[in-house]
C-alpha cells in the first residue's frame, strides 16, 4: 500500500498479505483483548475457566456454522486475554444464513473487498463486543488481529497442536500476562 494517509491522517498499513485475497484457504488467527486484559476468564489448575464474556465467545464460535456455509472453525482455544482460531474458508458457498437478502448482498460485497476472513473475524468481534455492552460488562478488543496463512498439512498439524496445548503452556505463551484482578 503506497499511501498511508486516510482522510489526511496517518494510518498503519494492513498486515494482510497483498498477494492473497483471504476469500479461501486455511488460517491461524490470534485476536487479543485491549491491553491484554483478562476478559475471557482465568486458567486455574491448567484448565481455562471462562468468564461470562468468555462463554459468549465460546458459544458464538460453536455456532458459527449456523451463520456461514463457507466458513469452519476447525480448532480454537479461548485464553484469558486472546483467542486462537484455526479457520477454513471454502470456495463457492459464501452465503450468510438468517439475514435478509439486501443485507446479505451488502455483506457479500464487503467481504469481497476486504476478504472473507476479515469479514468473519469482524463479525465475531462485533458480536462479543455487543454482548458485553448489552450486559454492562467492561470489554475491548485490540483493534487488529494476527493471521497466518496455512500453506501445507505439516503447518496445519503444528498449528492444531499449538492450539490444543495452549492452556497447559500458558506461562510460556507470548501473550501471557498475570491476572489483572
Amino acid at each position: 500500500m503506497s499511501n498511508n494517509l486516510f482522510r489526511n491522517k496517518y494510518r498503519i498499513p494492513s498486515a494482510r498479505a497483498e498477494w492473497h485475497d483471504y476469500n479461501i484457504g486455511y488460517y491461524f488467527i490470534t485476536i487479543c483483548t485491549d491491553k491484554r486484559i483478562h476478559y475471557f476468564g482465568e486458567i486455574i489448575d491448567r484448565q481455562m475457566v471462562l468468564s461470562q464474556i468468555g462463554n459468549c465467545a465460546d458459544s458464538y464460535l460453536k455456532e458459527l456454522h449456523l451463520f456461514y456455509d463457507d466458513v469452519g472453525i476447525l480448532s480454537y482455544v479461548i485464553m484469558p486475554n486472546h483467542v486462537h482460531l484455526l479457520v477454513a474458508i471454502e470456495k463457492g458457498k459464501k452465503k450468510v444464513k438468517n439475514v435478509n437478502d439486501d443485507m446479505n448482498e451488502k455483506m457479500q460485497q464487503t467481504a469481497n473487498k476486504c476478504g472473507r476472513l476479515s469479514h468473519v473475524i469482524s463479525r465475531f468481534k462485533s458480536f462479543v463486543t455487543q454482548y458485553a455492552r448489552n450486559n454492562d460488562l467492561p470489554f475491548m478488543w485490540q483493534t487488529r488481529f494476527y493471521d497466518r496463512i496455512i500453506r501445507d498439512y505439516s503447518d496445519f498439524i503444528v498449528v492444531e497442536h499449538y492450539i490444543d496445548n495452549n492452556v497447559i503452556k500458558w506461562q510460556n505463551d507470548e501473550h501471557y500476562t498475570l491476572s489483572d484482578q
